[in-house]
């Protein structure tokens, strides 16, 4: 009998190719089917909230436990480190749930893990297309400039802020999803 054995990286790339499409199909599945939920006027983490709230903390703590574990299959020495700090930031994010009303501790533990993730996946963004040339390039610059816009809208209060933020969010994640299925 012959077995092979997987190498220790093996399965990283295939983990951070999970963790974006799984984040984003879990929340917007949870956005479309929340009874009274306006993705115009509240933002993805206010899914966290209430008797259903679980979906959403669990959807952070696992798409955050794929990145971290994928973040180290990717290319460069920038991009893995900037990709765990955003793995650590959702795990975070889960963990500190954002609050409905007022501000309590962890709700701004959530703000703070959620700074970090979205810093992060720019930065992340950015130095990945440093690496590629041509449409990949341009791709990996325009994902981490649609979260980059998205969250400075959000912040600014302008008009459908947390829809923007989602776009850009979901944007970056799946590109760095992308990134890491090719290298499979």
């Amino acid at each position: 009998m012959t077995t092979t054995a997987l190498r220790p990286t093996a399965s990283r790339p295939t983990a951070l190719a999970v963790a974006g499409p799984l984040w984003a199909t879990v929340s917007l599945a949870q956005a479309a089917t929340r009874d009274g939920f306006d993705l115009t006027r509240q933002p993805l983490s206010l899914l966290s909230t209430g008797s259903l709230g679980w979906l959403q903390i669990a959807n952070f703590v696992v798409a955050g436990v794929l990145t971290v574990a994928g973040a180290k299959g990717l290319p460069g020495r920038w991009a893995p480190r900037l990709v765990l700090a955003a793995g650590v930031g959702l795990v975070a994010a889960g963990v500190l749930p954002m609050d409905a009303v007022g501000l309590s501790w962890h709700g701004v533990g959530h703000m703070i893990a959620g700074t970090v993730t979205f810093a992060s996946l720019i930065a992340a963004c950015y130095v990945l297309g440093r690496r590629f040339s041509g449409r990949d390039a341009v791709l990996s610059h325009l994902a981490g400039t649609a979260l980059l816009v998205g969250d400075g809208w959000a912040m600014a209060g302008g008009p459908a802020g947390s829809l923007t933020l989602a776009v850009g969010a979901i944007a970056a994640m799946l590109w760095i999803s992308v990134v890491a299925a090719r290298l499979r």
